[in-house]
């Protein structure tokens, strides 16, 4: 194990939150009615969300082990936890008055809150038994629904049969296969003794050094970004009349 800091998961992290941002300037534009309802759940749009979930969760999990590998370092641990619950509910509460219908109760930060706490106990596990684990993880989502968890209160699970409707849903099963996936490549980098290698890169250019500052704020990046965002849009249409 060791104790630099990795610059490019900073970088990574930077560049999925600006695949984010796309993203939802998409979702705005269709809530705005720029764009026709429907635009957003076009395959290619669906694919690229899902693309996005599943880096924030993997890098989530490779930096899990990163900095608790040795051990559960429970005074930072702790702290970024409260933040990661309080912003869920904050985002549960924000989008359940905005947009009822399509509201927000499990999404990527509920899916990373719940992964922050179930992954601790992978970390003394083996690579190949994690990796097994999130194949299973994966599998489960595809055969393992059933009717018999339908009631609403079982949907962060993504095994009923229903679908619930919401803008962001980012269920247990199939997306905790991702984190396990972090946690083991993560294992298989210090096996390898290839963390030095990639802590080298400092990635100092302009650009790069953007996507590290806004990478390593993503919490407040994700907090704030559509609130601006859909404000602008907002003034933008209406000063064109379009509203």
């Amino acid at each position: 194990m060791m104790n630099s800091r990795i610059e490019l998961l900073d970088f990574a992290r930077g560049i999925a939150l600006i695949a984010m941002t796309i993203f939802h300037f998409g979702f705005d534009l269709e809530l705005l009615g720029v764009k026709d309802a429907g635009f957003i759940s076009q395959p290619h749009w669906k694919y690229f969300a899902r693309a996005i979930a599943s880096s924030f969760l993997f890098l989530a999990g490779f930096s899990l082990y990163l900095s608790h590998g040795k051990g559960i370092l429970w005074t930072s641990w702790k702290p970024r936890m409260v933040k990661i619950v309080a912003a869920a509910l904050l985002i549960t509460i924000a989008t359940y008055f905005a947009t009822p219908d399509q509201y927000i109760f499990f999404g990527i930060l509920h899916a990373i809150a719940f992964a922050s706490v179930a992954r601790l106990i992978f970390l003394r596990i083996p690579w190949p038994v994690i990796v097994v684990i999130a194949i299973g993880v994966f599998a489960m989502r595809y055969y393992g629904r059933t009717a018999l968890l339908d009631a609403p209160y079982w949907y962060w699970t993504g095994l009923s049969a229903a679908n619930p409707n919401s803008s962001d849903y980012v269920p247990v099963f199939p997306w905790f296969s991702a984190p396990l996936l972090g946690i083991a490549i993560a294992k298989i980098c210090n096996q390898m003794r290839w963390f030095e290698a990639l802590a080298k890169p400092q990635l100092d250019q302009a650009p790069a050094r953007a996507l590290k500052f806004i990478g390593r704020h993503s919490l407040v990046y994700y907090l704030l970004h559509q609130p601006i965002m859909i404000a602008a849009l907002f003034a933008v249409l209406w000063i064109g009349g379009s509203l």
